[in-house]
C-alpha cells in the first residue's frame, strides 16, 4: 500500500489451495460494501476494525473473530485513529463446507448467525495460519487451519436457512444479474434493464437491493474487481484485465480493485506469479 503506514499483503499458499491470505495494517484505507465468494475469517491484532454489516456497525478489536459469510455484503473502516492491523483468511465455500462436514454435525449449508465473536485462541490461530504459510510450513499451515475452522464451526456455526421460493421481484433481480453478468463489459442501462425484465426502474432497484444487498451498479463493479481478479490469476496483465472486465484502463481498475481487494492489481499479481 502506498504510504508509511499502511501495508498489505494478498496472496495464495500452493499448500492451501481453495484459500486467499490477507495480512496487512490500514488506516486511511476503507473497504466499500462488497461480498465476497467464499468465507471471511479475520482476527485483528492491534487497534480497532469498525465491520459494517446489513445490521449495523460492528467494532472489532483483539481477541474477536470476524467471520462473514458467503456473498454477505459488508464494508469496514479504522475505528480508532491508529487504525488496525489483522490477518484474514478467505476459505472457499466448499473448503469450509468440507471441514463442516467431517467435524460437526450440521445439516445442509453450515455458516454462521453472528459476525464477530470473542474467541482469543482461535484468532491466535488464524495468525498462526499466516505464520506456518509464510515459513513454508506446509504440514502446520494446513492443520492449523483446518484445527482453526473446524473451531469456529464447533462453537458458533448454524445451518443457514434454506431460500424460500423467490417472489416476482426476486425472480426479476435474478434476471436482471444474469443480463449484468453476460454483458460485464458493456451493461445496459438501468431503464434498459428495466424495460427487457418489464418492470420499473425504481421497482428493480429495490427488488436487487433486497436480494443482493446492492443497487445493480455496486455489485457490478464488485463483480468486475473479482473477474479482473480472476484474470489476474492467469497471469493477465493489469491493463488487459481492465479493459476485458469493463474498467475505462488500468487506472480505473486500480481504483476500484484497491479499495475493494486492499492492494493494488499489481501487488496482487506480483504474489500470484511469485507463489
Amino acid at each position: 500500500m502506498d504510504g508509511v503506514e499502511e501495508w498489505a499483503r494478498h496472496w495464495q499458499y500452493s499448500e492451501l489451495p481453495g484459500l486467499d491470505l490477507l495480512r496487512a495494517r490500514y488506516v486511511s484505507h476503507s473497504f466499500p460494501r462488497h461480498a465476497h465468494e467464499g468465507f471471511v475469517f479475520g482476527a485483528v491484532r492491534s487497534g480497532i476494525e469498525n465491520v459494517i454489516m446489513p445490521g449495523g456497525t460492528i467494532p472489532a478489536h483483539p481477541g474477536t473473530v470476524v467471520m462473514i459469510n458467503p456473498e454477505v455484503p459488508h464494508a469496514a473502516h479504522a475505528g480508532v485513529p491508529e487504525g488496525w492491523t489483522y490477518a484474514t483468511l478467505y476459505p472457499s465455500a466448499q473448503l469450509v463446507a468440507d471441514i463442516a462436514a467431517e467435524t460437526t454435525t450440521l445439516r445442509g449449508t453450515a455458516g454462521f448467525a453472528e459476525t464477530i465473536v470473542e474467541d482469543p485462541d482461535t484468532a491466535l490461530l488464524i495468525q498462526d495460519v499466516h505464520r506456518a504459510a509464510e515459513q513454508g510450513n506446509a504440514l502446520a499451515a494446513d492443520s492449523v487451519f483446518r484445527i482453526a475452522v473446524a473451531r469456529l464451526l464447533r462453537r458458533h456455526g448454524h445451518a443457514l436457512p434454506e431460500r424460500t421460493a423467490r417472489s416476482a421481484g426476486a425472480r426479476a433481480a435474478a434476471a436482471a444479474r444474469f443480463l449484468l453478468v453476460e454483458r460485464l463489459a458493456a451493461p445496459p442501462s438501468l431503464e434498459q434493464l428495466a424495460k427487457e425484465l418489464d418492470t420499473s426502474t425504481f421497482a428493480l432497484l429495490r427488488a436487487f437491493k433486497a436480494e443482493y444487498g446492492l443497487p445493480p451498479h455496486a455489485w457490478l463493479t464488485g463483480e468486475r474487481v473479482r473477474r479482473a481478479a480472476r484474470l489476474l490469476d492467469g497471469g493477465t496483465p493489469p491493463a488487459e484485465a481492465a479493459v476485458a472486465v469493463g474498467f475505462t484502463d488500468q487506472p480505473h481498475l486500480n481504483r476500484h480493485f484497491t479499495r475493494i481487494v486492499g492492494v493494488t492489481p499489481g501487488a496482487y499479481r506480483r504474489e500470484r506469479a511469485g507463489t
